[in-house]
């Protein structure tokens, strides 16, 4: 019988569910390839340390954006080798994948998550609708005639949706998430400081001291990066401040998209938001002081889910594990 996984397949990071396992992989959704032989040097954590300092013979490439596949043949590659990793491929036997995908995106691509992931090894690709998995990830009963609304904070796309009846009522998308927010602390400091710092380095400035609001202070953090007057190595200290002011456009227009989908929510389903409250998963929802920051624009009490960056994958296993097809509904195969 072949192997049943469910795969969250994210602009900054992949993770892969066994059934009857669990999550086995947590990876970076990073894959280095020999430009010569065109085969894969190291995937994951490794391939992410690599980005940015790179020999000639060495592409260290991040295949997805804005939650959406740009290079095809190197997702692939990427899948192939976490597959191959897992032991999860073999001659007489394929993994049968449950994937999960931003809601809204267009047919193109979704087959292009098909076509890779049946590249990769898989024998059967069925599609799930992201909020959907988020959503049961999170606890919320997605079949209930009652409206709940999810906000999933990701690394290339920021999802809200409103859900009932196991289907998505209302929701809107923007491709401002975390590599947003990192790409605008680089500008900041560039701008402001004069001096030019990688992505990797703006993504560890907003883990550490980042916060969406005013009054949390989570000190300084020194960095390194170039000075852009004298083309010289340098040293300065960013302080919690500058942090919250270099990404307060992007968070404004993440709780903009957030208070758009309550206001084009049916008045029913507004009633039963406002008491549950607003649910937020992914990476982005760890952010201090966020939750405070949209329930203050929206009026709607904030709930971050346990363990927010696994909501999506362990929604994906919740759909593998159900031994009376649940969620049949949800899910159509396709066979290779």
């Amino acid at each position: 019988m072949p192997k049943q996984i469910g795969i969250d397949l994210g602009t900054s990071n992949t993770m892969i569910y066994l059934k009857d396992k669990g999550i086995v992989m947590r990876a970076p959704s990073v894959v280095s390839i020999d430009r010569a032989t065109h085969e894969v040097i190291a995937s994951g954590r490794t391939a992410k340390l690599m980005l940015g300092k790179t020999p000639g013979n060495i592409r260290a490439l991040r295949p997805l954006k804005d939650g959406v596949i740009t290079d095809l043949q190197v997702t692939s590659m990427m899948l192939r080798d976490f597959f191959e990793r897992l032991d999860m491929i073999s001659l007489f036997n394929r993994p049968s994948a449950l994937v999960c995908i931003p809601y809204g995106i267009t047919e193109v691509e979704r087959r292009a998550v098909e076509d890779a992931t049946f590249e990769a090894g898989a024998k059967n690709v069925g599609l799930i609708d992201e909020p959907i998995a988020a959503a049961v990830g999170a606890g919320i009963h997605v079949y209930k005639a009652r409206g709940a609304m999810l906000v999933d904070l990701g690394g290339g796309v920021s999802e809200s949706a409103v859900i009932s009846l196991g289907g998505v009522v209302q929701s809107n998308s923007i491709r401002i998430a975390g590599d947003e927010i990192d790409i605008a602390i680089v500008n900041f400091l560039k701008q402001y400081r004069n001096v030019l710092i990688g992505e990797i380095t703006a993504e560890k400035l907003k883990v550490r001291i980042g916060t969406a609001i005013k009054g949390i202070d989570r000190g300084s953090m020194q960095v390194c990066g170039r000075d852009l007057k004298t083309g010289l190595a340098t040293t300065i200290e960013v302080t919690t401040d500058e942090i919250r002011e270099a990404i307060r456009e992007p968070i404004s227009e993440i709780i903009s998209m957030v208070k758009m989908t309550l206001e084009e929510t049916p008045p029913e389903l507004s009633a039963d938001i406002f008491d549950l409250g607003i649910v937020m998963v992914g990476g982005g929802s760890l952010l201090p002081g966020l939750d405070e920051a949209i329930r203050k624009r929206t009026g709607v009490r904030v709930i971050v889910a346990p363990k927010p960056m696994d909501c999506v994958c362990a929604g994906l296993g919740r759909m593998l594990q159900s031994t009376h097809g649940d969620f049949s509904e949800f899910v159509r195969y396709k066979v290779k």
